[in-house]
This record gives structure tokens, C-alpha cells and sequence, in this order.
């Protein structure tokens, strides 16, 4: 695939427009994303990978749209991880509803800058990392416990584990101030937990970046569709994180859905770690396929069974 260093260019600039865009609309009026404008959005996204995937057919062969549909396709299944662990982060933080929108741009922003280096050092070097999913897939596991053990309390900054190791090191606020990462008290300079989040996205989307761009590199060896996938899949990522944040505020029974997914989650890195860095021992590996559909299971699951207490419930509150 023969991509010209001006068609890189201009790439670059749509991305950075989009997203530019994005972020001013959601500084202009910062609120809280409906579930219709989170269906809109990801519709919008999801007709810019469409647009995208014929022109590049047309300028530069249709096998190459395949490749760039499928790698699209495949990056989305495998980033469903990191919109439930982001989900799971931002509440953990008591990160405000109308600053989520900003946070979860400026990660996807980190992601792109992050994945661009790895798709520059290719997926051979990437893969002698793979021992690093031991310690992220046990973390998953320990978080997804503690989702469990306080699924009935209500977060709060001081409570995050993360939150208190970073205050060690960096003096840190424990009130957001808007969208403002340090503030001035008292004449000393202070991160607020909103640049301690940014910390923890950026951090998770860089492990998850060492599992996703080999997988990527298996449909295609073109660092262009590689990026190119990659950032329309994380685009569409966030509007359907807001979709499902939205579904949340209504689902009763979404800290066990949640206990379930990051322990998936958990075992399925731990298997990975396993199988790359243990090859002789023939580890096996849940596919991306089954990993979605056990996802999409537990969701599904999760909803039915939420919607039903609250019938219940309303049931109840009416015989009385």
C-alpha cells in the first residue's frame, strides 16, 4: 500500500479537527450526555468510518478497505474492555457527569499518540511485553472484587486506592475544579484528581494498546490502516461508553454485571499473558468473538434482570 506522506497528513488533520470540534462542543455547553445524543453520536462516528473505508477503497484499492474494515471492526470488540474498566474508573474517581465527556476525549487523544508510537515500533516488539498482562489481568481481578465488596456504597475521591498512591508523590486537591488539571492554593501549585484520572486512562489504554495492535497486525501489515482503525474505533468507543453510563444510572443490578465482566476480563488477559509468554505450554486463549458475546451476555443479563426488580418494585409500591 503505497500512502503518500501528504495523504498522512491530511488524515492527521481530519482526526485532529474532529476531535478539536468535539472538544469545543463539550466546553461550550459541558452537561450530561441523553442516551438519544450518545445513539446520534456514535451513529455520526460510525458513517465517518463508513466514508472513510470507501475512499480509501477508491484511492487506494478495495483490499485495502477490507483490511481497514475488518481491523475497524476488530478494534472496537477488543476496545469493549477498556470502555468497562474507563467505566469503572470514572466512578470510582466520582468523577462529575458533565466533566466525563473532556476526560474521556483528552484519553482518547493520549490512546491515539500512545498506539501511534506502538504501531511505529510494530507488533514484534510489542509482544515481548506480553508478560506485563500477569500484573494488569490480577489488578482486574482485585478491582473487580472491590467493585463487589463496596457495591452498595457511594464513591468518593478519598476512597480510591489510586487517588491516595499519587498523593504521595504529587500534591493533589481532593475537589475537582472544573475541567482545570492544577490549581493555586495557598501559593502552592496542586493537581486535582481530574489529572490523577488522566494518569489512570492513559495508563490502561497503553496495557490494553500492547494486546489490541498485534491483533490488528494480523488482518493487516499497513501502518495506515492500523492508526486509521484504531482511531475511528476509539471514537465510537466513547459515544457508546455514554450510551451505556446512561443505561447504568437505571440498572440496579450493575455493580454484579460489572464483578463478572472486569473478572472476564481479568482471566482473559491472565490467559493471554500465559499463551505468549509460555508458548511450549500451550495456554489457551478466549477468542475475540467469545470475549464480545460473553460481554454482551452479561449486559443483557445484567438489564433483564434490572428491569424486572424495578417492575417489582413498582409493583410493590402500588399494592401498598
Amino acid at each position: 500500500m503505497d500512502v503518500s506522506v501528504g495523504l498522512w497528513l491530511v488524515t492527521v488533520a481530519i482526526f485532529v479537527v474532529v476531535i478539536v470540534l468535539d472538544l469545543l462542543i463539550a466546553d461550550r455547553r459541558p452537561h450530561v450526555l441523553s442516551i438519544r445524543e450518545s445513539v446520534s453520536w456514535i451513529a455520526f462516528y460510525v458513517s465517518l468510518a463508513a466514508i472513510f473505508a470507501v475512499l480509501v477503497g477508491w484511492l487506494t484499492g478495495w483490499q485495502y478497505a477490507q483490511q481497514f474494515v475488518g481491523g475497524y471492526l476488530t478494534e472496537f470488540s477488543l476496545s469493549v474492555d477498556n470502555l468497562f474498566v474507563f467505566l469503572v474508573l470514572l466512578t470510582s474517581f466520582a468523577v462529575p457527569e458533565e466533566l466525563r465527556h473532556r476526560i474521556l476525549m483528552l484519553g482518547i487523544v493520549i490512546a491515539l499518540i500512545l498506539r501511534f508510537g506502538l504501531i511505529v515500533l510494530g507488533a514484534a516488539i510489542i509482544e515481548r511485553f506480553s508478560a506485563v498482562f500477569f500484573i494488569f489481568g490480577a489488578f482486574l481481578l482485585w478491582t473487580a472484587a472491590q467493585v463487589y465488596r463496596h457495591r452498595s456504597d457511594t464513591p468518593t475521591v478519598r476512597q480510591n486506592p489510586l487517588f491516595r498512591a499519587v498523593t504521595r508523590v504529587i500534591p493533589t486537591t481532593e475537589a475537582y475544579s472544573g475541567s482545570r488539571f492544577f490549581v493555586r492554593q495557598g501559593g502552592n501549585l496542586l493537581a486535582t484528581p481530574l489529572f490523577v484520572v488522566i494518569l489512570a486512562i492513559g495508563t490502561t489504554d497503553l496495557l490494553f494498546a500492547l494486546d489490541s495492535i498485534p491483533a490488528i497486525y494480523g488482518l493487516t501489515e499497513e501502518p495506515f490502516i492500523v492508526f486509521t482503525a484504531n482511531a475511528f474505533a476509539l471514537l465510537g468507543l466513547r459515544q457508546l461508553f455514554f450510551l451505556i453510563s446512561g443505561l447504568a444510572r437505571r440498572l440496579v443490578y450493575l455493580p454484579l454485571g460489572l464483578t463478572f465482566i472486569l473478572g472476564f476480563i481479568g482471566v482473559k488477559l491472565l490467559l493471554h499473558a500465559g499463551h505468549e509468554t509460555f508458548p511450549q505450554a500451550q495456554v489457551p486463549e478466549i477468542p475475540v468473538t467469545v470475549s464480545l458475546g460473553v460481554i454482551v451476555g452479561a449486559l443483557a443479563v445484567t438489564v433483564i434482570a434490572s428491569l424486572q426488580s424495578s417492575r417489582h418494585l413498582r409493583a410493590g409500591e402500588k399494592e401498598q
